[in-house]
């Protein structure tokens, strides 16, 4: 039985090909133990696929590895220089994120390498510095590794021969960019010793386990324990490209996934039937330059507490109330309202049905924690939407996509409940609950194809030859499977690119994200990117159909996994794939 598990930051749920559904309290501690008591619901298991937050929980929380960094004689300072942009440009007061490897602890090597490829100054392995012994992993980056590595090879050899984990840039990131290279090993290396230790526990719950990466697809589990810097995403990638199934079923090429959980909530837009993808994200303040789903996440969802700031106003989030205590309702020692607490108290939430993981919830202890903060429910679900509508419009609006004619996907433990009300103050007049849209997240992981991909910078190479070495290093990482290739490009003299399917649609995507295009200007490749997907498993259509029935506004639908809220001016009819499709009337 193949099986789907989704952690996340109050749930862990679990689906499998059967339709099984399993959804228990994390457990932040030891994210394995809520994952062993999920797939305790399943026998004879032969497949894990895992979407996992230990890699970005780590990351945002400053739990990595003692790093040292070996870079470029005069580079050691490039991670705290940065792009010297500040991170609020009116707050006087907002600080950068601190570099993950301390001053103390970057080290300069001898030698150089030419923006061509070009060797300046030859590296003597015998001239590295030498690192401290209670350092837990090196990072490599020297200075254009993307073009010419054989300097950071024989770095690595050098240190790996004296017993250091080593994370070479040219092995994770290959990429232009030294300041986002160099971050995003420093980044790898720095969640290496957190990451590489859970992962390779879970070798024994199946006999073959797979790990969501950022950019949509599964990877082994060894694969993911080097290249935990590309797994920051990994739980919500799930979630958006099964968003992308369930909305093209319903007739919408072009939606938004929107994914509210018990921490926080994620979107992403879906255009021509695929979720956007990104060269890089920035997470926790950091440039993370690997390939990634464009998903953008808020600190906002069904825990995340509500009060009142210095200034009178009410606030909701991002400090959440967690799987423990969790929101007062849960009767698990929680006494701070959380927006789960709110709905409860409109009545949104049903009181009399048993969750799984909890039991019915306490109406009169959600009632007594918002009124102990001087808060109502209906302010605190007027901000919190008021923030996800931000959320949507952030993929939307501010992208060029007028969200008016788009879909909006809802899914997670509480986003069925706050769909209408984003829907309403972005003009969307159509919200789709997929079947299992509770777990919704782990249903996408179990539909997930595995996939690898590579990204080869041209330089002043043909760019033939670049896409030969791209689809030779692809398909040795898997095969058989699908080979896709895309092209960073730019306009001659631009300092940034965009990815296309091909150079001759470099052009439209322009004028599309920008507004206009250069006709006749000459367009370069920086690097050439390849990508290998395996024929997909059965896919979330192969899972049981759900019985659901439709209902008109105000009303609620409470199902073992969530609950939905049909809002006053919206109709819920049964769509493709079990689907509820919630149409708002004309009025």
């Amino acid at each position: 039985m193949r099986i789907g598990v989704d952690t996340g930051g109050t749930f862990t749920d679990l689906v499998a090909l059967n339709g099984t559904i399993a959804k228990v309290p994390s457990t932040p501690a030891d994210p394995g133990a809520a994952l062993r008591a999920a797939v305790a619901a399943v026998d004879a298991v032969s497949e894990l696929a895992h979407g996992t937050t230990v890699a970005t929980n780590a990351l945002l929380e400053r739990r990595g590895g003692h790093v040292a960094l070996v870079t470029t004689a005069g580079f050691a300072d490039v991670i705290e220089i940065a792009r010297q942009a500040r991170p609020s440009l009116y707050d006087p007061f907002a600080d950068r994120p601190l570099p993950l490897v301390a001053r103390s602890s970057r080290y300069e090597a001898a030698e150089r390498v030419c923006a061509d490829g070009g060797v300046l100054r030859g590296l003597d392995a015998a001239s590295l510095p030498e690192i401290p012994g209670d350092v837990e992993a090196i990072a490599v980056a020297f200075l254009h590794a993307d073009l010419y590595p054989e300097h950071e090879r024989i770095a690595a050899e050098h240190y790996r021969a004296l017993g250091f984990d080593v994370t070479c840039s040219h092995e994770v990131s290959p990429e232009v960019r030294e300041y986002e290279r160099i971050v995003t090993t420093v980044a790898n290396a720095y969640l290496r010793p957190v990451c590489g230790a859970y992962l390779v526990g879970l070798a024994d719950v199946a006999p073959r386990v797979l790990v969501m990466t950022s950019g949509g697809g599964l990877v082994p589990i060894e694969v993911g324990a080097i290249t935990p810097a590309s797994l920051l995403l990994s739980g919500p990638a799930g979630g958006a490209s099964a968003a992308a199934v369930v909305a093209h079923a319903c007739g919408f090429d072009t939606a938004v996934g929107f994914d509210m959980g018990g921490t926080s909530t994620d979107v992403c837009l879906v255009r021509s039937g695929e979720p956007e993808p990104a060269p890089m994200r920035v997470i926790a303040g950091l440039p993370i330059r690997l390939p990634a789903l464009d998903i953008h996440t808020i600190g906002a969802g069904g825990g995340s507490i509500a009060g009142v700031d210095a200034g009178g106003a009410l606030t909701v989030g991002p400090r959440s109330a967690g799987a423990r205590p969790g929101p007062a309702c849960y009767r698990h020692g929680g006494v701070e309202p959380t927006v789960t607490d709110a709905d409860v108290v409109l009545g949104r939430i049903p009181t009399d049905v048993e969750f799984p993981g909890i039991g019915t919830l306490d109406h009169v202890a959600a009632r007594a924690a918002l009124a102990r903060a001087g808060v109502t429910g209906d302010g605190v679900v007027a901000v919190v939407d008021t923030l996800m509508a931000g959320a949507v419009r952030a993929v939307t609006v501010e992208r060029g996509i007028d969200p008016r004619g788009v879909a909006l996907v809802a899914f997670g433990g509480a986003g069925p409940l706050h769909a209408c009300a984003v829907a309403e103050q972005l003009g969307i007049d159509t919200v789709i609950v997929p079947a299992r849209a509770g777990v919704f997240s782990a249903a996408g992981l179990l539909a997930s194809p595995e996939r690898r991909a590579v990204v080869v910078s041209v330089g002043p190479r043909p760019l033939a030859d670049v896409e030969r070495e791209a689809t030779t290093r692809a398909r040795a990482l898997l095969s058989p499977g699908t080979l896709e290739l895309a092209y960073d490009c730019r306009y001659v003299g631009q300092s940034h690119e965009l990815t296309v399917a091909s150079v001759a649609d470099f052009g439209a995507e322009h004028a599309r994200r920008n507004g206009y295009a250069r006709d006749g200007a000459p367009v370069e490749v920086v690097a050439v990117r390849a990508r290998v997907s395996a024929p997909s498993p059965p896919g979330i259509d192969a899972l049981p159909l759900l019985e659901r029935r439709g209902a008109r506004g105000p009303a609620v639908l409470a199902e073992p996994d969530c609950t939905i809220w049909v809002a006053p001016g919206w109709e819920a009819d049964v769509g493709p794939l079990a689907s509820l499709v919630l149409t708002r009337r004309a009025t």
